[in-house]
């Protein structure tokens, strides 16, 4: 295994407490590497899911937790200098398009200034390897999305959302450093992330919540929307198989990481109804700002790069999601 266990150097996680990286960083450590978790733990969602996220890694050899503003450009540095960083998975980021609509110096600060603060941070680390970080989907804007997943050679110019737009210039940024500094990075477009220990503010997870309560759900775009829903599992496959295969000195990648078989709102919707045994009251509303159309991924570089190759097919991907919820949540079956 290239990047094996027997690496005496760490891997950073930035977004541990995170749903992708708190998975990331476990998978991790169960090769037998060494982890060091950064993260704000902020409350964008519910803290209390962040901190019992935190709590899985308790009595974890090898992992070492900080909590950091990654926009705190001198403690990430001082940070990767003196643990003898080599490799990142940058994961921290503040997500979700229609926060972003009412607080847009969040996005400035942890995606942008953060990112920044993780490319000088590896600028300056003896020997460093490889930076892998989280992009986004959402750089390709409200493309239709035809009989072709989206490709990475495809213009991205158009987002519809600051947090799209975030994304595109982290892409440019690490591109820019690459170049000039000469360390290898990859950019990863994620395509809808689900599974358990997911995000509240994802459709499924608040779907979930109001279907057990009874609560009627609120359907965007009218249910026409379809997306790439990717399990977490699948996800943090393709995350590690990019970091195991760096790309060559000054070079700067950018990978679709995705399961590459949109599906219709409203086939997920049942789908989730089937996973809980309930049937959902549906609330149509028109499409909100900022939200596309479609998702479809084209993951044939990832593939060719780290035979990439997702297994968890929807039905099964949520009804693992809905027999956590109802754990994690004491709900009764």
């Amino acid at each position: 295994m290239s990047g094996g266990a027997q690496r005496a150097d760490p891997v950073l996680v930035t977004g541990a407490a995170g749903f992708i990286g708190h998975a990331t960083a476990h998978k991790l450590l169960a090769r037998g590497e060494r982890v060091i978790g950064v993260d704000i733990v902020n409350d964008y969602y519910d803290p209390a899911l962040k901190a019992a996220r935190l709590a899985t890694f308790e009595g974890v050899e090898g992992f070492t937790f900080h909590k950091l503003d990654i926009a705190d450009a001198p403690a990430i540095a001082a940070l990767v200098r003196d643990n003898g960083v080599k490799r990142i998975v940058h994961l921290a980021a503040q997500a979700g398009v229609r926060y972003s609509l009412e607080n847009p110096f969040a996005y400035e600060r942890s995606n942008l200034a953060g990112h920044l603060s993780l490319l000088e941070a590896s600028r300056h680390a003896p020997d460093f390897e490889h930076l892998v970080y989280a992009s986004s989907s959402s750089v390709y804007g409200d493309k239709p999305m035809g009989g072709a997943g989206f490709t990475e050679d495809e213009p991205a110019t158009s987002p519809v959302s600051l947090y799209a737009a975030t994304k595109r210039a982290c892409e440019l940024m690490s591109h820019s450093y690459s170049k000039l500094y000469g360390f290898p990075q990859t950019g990863l477009r994620f395509f809808t992330v689900y599974g358990p220990w997911g995000r509240p503010d994802m459709a499924y997870f608040g779907f979930t919540q109001k279907i057990l309560r009874g609560d009627p759900i609120e359907v965007y775009g009218e249910g026409k929307m379809a997306r790439d829903f990717t399990y977490i599992d699948d996800i943090v496959d393709g995350i590690i198989g990019s970091l195991d295969h760096p790309p060559e000195r000054k070079e700067h990648r950018v990978l679709n990481i995705g399961d590459s078989r949109p599906v219709g709102l409203m086939e997920m919707i049942e789908a989730l109804e089937s996973a809980l045994g309930k049937t959902a009251e549906k609330i149509m509303r028109p499409m909100q700002p900022g939200d596309v159309t479609a998702t479809y991924a084209d993951v044939s570089k990832l593939r060719a790069i780290t035979g990439y190759h997702p297994e968890v097919m929807l039905e099964d991907g949520l009804k693992r999601f809905a027999d956590w919820y109802r754990d994690f949540y004491k709900v009764p079956a």
